[in-house]
């Protein structure tokens, strides 16, 4: 039996917010994390460390990242036990996140003029040296723009994790509708929350694209 459609079921949409700002939160330090570890190892002069970091890049861009989120959370079912779906979800979209930060990173590391580079090298800095006074602290000025701009994709991608039961924005509005079958209404709703939190953060990355002197592509 159908129900109708009411402020209740307005506001269970609107606290699923939390889980979708916490979801993207884990996502993001995390994949901070693991995406400076990858854009060091990306411009590292070791040869073999260079290739894993490409390998890895290539693995979690060439794949959908739905599959990613199948594989982590129907894995644990190989080892004989379950695994929660906000743990799946965290652990695959950090993993993802490590990748395209990484990308970000290392291609903002590259765009450090070379003969900052040179001129760290004829000071006699190592390469851990060069990096931590040198080119990374003018890296970061480079990558705020575009870091600021993949916030706003992983947060819409976490939409994704509603297809393994993780109750975020999206999973909400399915619920509700199942129970209401008023889906342009309800995904209208969805989409405005959508709106409302990836559009202040579309117009802070373009603001910090023209403080930092960057052009948009």
């Amino acid at each position: 039996m159908l129900r109708p459609f009411g402020p209740n079921e307005v506001w269970f949409i609107v606290q699923a917010v939390r889980w979708t700002l916490l979801l993207s939160a884990i996502a993001f330090v995390g994949g901070g994390i693991g995406g400076l570890i990858v854009a060091l190892s990306r411009t590292a002069p070791l040869g073999w460390l260079r290739g894993v970091a490409t390998g890895y890049i290539q693995l979690f861009q060439g794949t959908p990242l739905l599959m990613q989120l199948f594989l982590v959370f129907f894995g644990a079912n190989l080892f004989g036990g379950s695994i929660d779906p906000l743990v799946a979800a965290a652990v695959a979209l950090t993993l993802n996140a490590a990748a395209f930060l990484g990308q970000i990173w290392r291609g903002c590391i590259d765009a450090v003029p070379k003969g900052q580079w040179e001129a760290a090298t004829a000071l006699g800095m190592r390469y851990p040296a060069r990096m931590h006074y040198i080119v990374l602290p003018q890296a970061a000025r480079i990558a705020v723009a575009p870091t600021v701009g993949f916030l706003v994709l992983l947060v819409k991608s976490t939409s994704l994790t509603s297809i393994i039961g993780f109750v975020e924005i999206t999973r909400a509005g399915q619920i509700i509708n199942n129970a209401t079958f008023r889906p342009f209404l309800v995904f209208s709703i969805v989409a405005t929350i959508y709106f409302a939190l990836c559009w202040p953060l579309s117009i802070l990355s373009q603001r910090l694209e023209q403080r930092f002197g960057t052009v948009s592509r």
